[in-house]
């Protein structure tokens, strides 16, 4: 008989490293402790006689800003001796779409693996070459459904229950808080690997609550699974509440700015329009040839909460319209607790639409991936406004929030 999935899941709390704790209490001042500084500060017990592999990027730092994977191959309590690399690679050297392939890190010599569209029994049979006991996760998500990273962790514990192996969640800030799940959510026809499952597109959780409902609600068999939650992190926080210095995740998420848009304004992806790649503001820049002032106009009409839009005119230096001048928007918050990148997002689709004779959707409508079903897409063609696309998904969401509240840890 098959063990209750609940069973197999270990959270270390806050309680359970009573030196963090304390030290947490002394302060005037409530700061912030990451997964991995919790568990370097109890001298890695976790881990204590394991042969440990590390999925990362370059935003596995520290407060001081030194990679986990150089501090922890230095420190003779921890035995770690591979690194896996996810899409843009384990130092973040390739583009979006790319990765850093099998190499040998000149850092530290460990062998570094690609996991990037590796999935199922391929990824399974590297966890099992690499020769581990326990594969640990360690990289900062920005919050929405199609930021690959959260399904490079679904397929690693996936993989690692087929290879019999152990798999420890570190976690990080959710940077544009954990108040609320918004938008969509995927309909499991429209699967690829920016969503694998029914999540709504701003989840509102960490990583470590996140590995909790992938092995409750959607793994077909349960990985042992124990996460290090954070200490001194509340759900409204946004990343600058945290103390630690910002790494870009991906080369076109260069801010917490950046994040805070992102799971709104991605959707001009599935557009011809520019998403802004190849600026220095991606996603807050929007645009295409023959735009002009009324889409600016037209948004601020709407009086979205949060956010203004101001006419733009910018030149890409890669990506869609590559060294020509276009005209489009820039978005501005000015009230992030206020401001909904979701219902911002298809503001825009619609607005975009009605003063943009060239507006179209991506021939492969990629805009179904990245909202999970054909509804946004079908309904802004039939001329549904912002209100009226929002209203369609609230049935699916509402389930969501319900199935999520159970795997919450913080408040």
């Amino acid at each position: 008989m098959r063990p209750s999935r609940r069973a197999v899941i270990t959270t270390v709390t806050a309680a359970a490293v009573s030196a963090t704790s304390t030290a947490s209490a002394a302060q005037p001042r409530r700061r912030l402790r990451t997964g991995f500084e919790r568990l370097a500060q109890d001298g890695y017990s976790l881990l204590d006689g394991q042969k440990v592999g590390i999925v990362t990027n370059p935003t596995g730092i520290t407060r001081d800003a030194r990679h986990i994977v150089d501090v922890m191959h230095a420190d003779t309590r921890v035995e770690l001796t591979t690194v896996f690399g996810p899409e843009h690679g384990f130092r973040g050297t390739a583009q979006a779409g790319g990765s850093e392939g099998r190499h040998d890190d000149p850092a530290t010599g460990l062998p570094v693996y690609d996991t990037y569209l590796k999935s199922g029994r391929a990824l399974a049979d590297i966890f099992t070459a690499s020769g581990v006991d326990t594969i640990v996760f360690d990289i900062q998500d920005v919050g929405a459904r199609f930021y690959t990273y959260i399904w490079t962790l679904y397929d690693c514990m996936e993989a690692a229950q087929l290879a019999g192996k152990r798999f420890v969640v570190l976690d990080r800030p959710n940077p544009v808080t954990g108040r609320a799940a918004l938008g969509p959510v995927l309909h499991k026809e429209f699967a690829t690997f920016v969503g694998r499952q029914p999540v709504s597109q701003a989840h509102g959780m960490t990583v470590a609550e996140l590995a909790r409902l992938f092995n409750e609600e959607f793994l077909t068999e349960s990985v042992p699974l124990e996460t290090v939650t954070m200490s001194g992190w509340r759900r409204s926080d946004f990343y600058d509440a945290s103390g630690l210095p910002w790494v870009p995740p991906s080369p076109n998420m260069p801010t917490p700015e950046t994040a805070l848009v992102y799971s709104g304004t991605c959707l001009f992806e599935g557009t011809n329009l520019s998403e802004g790649r190849g600026t220095t503001r991606p996603f807050e820049l929007l645009g295409a040839e023959g735009v002009d002032r009324r889409w600016a106009a037209a948004a601020n009409e709407l009086a979205l909460p949060g956010v203004r839009f101001r006419e733009a005119y910018f030149a890409p230096t890669f990506s869609k319209f590559q060294g020509k001048t276009i005209g489009g928007v820039q978005v501005h918050v000015h009230d992030r607790a206020a401001f909904d990148p979701v219902r911002t997002g298809i503001a825009l689709l619609v607005t975009a639409k009605q003063v943009w004779s060239g507006f179209a959707w991506r021939p492969d409508n990629w805009i179904d991936k990245l909202t999970g079903s054909t509804r946004v897409r079908t309904m802004i063609d039939a001329g549904a406004d912002t209100d009226e696309v929002v209203a369609g998904w609230q049935g699916d969401l509402a389930a969501f929030r319900r199935t999520r509240r159970t795997y919450l840890l913080y408040r």
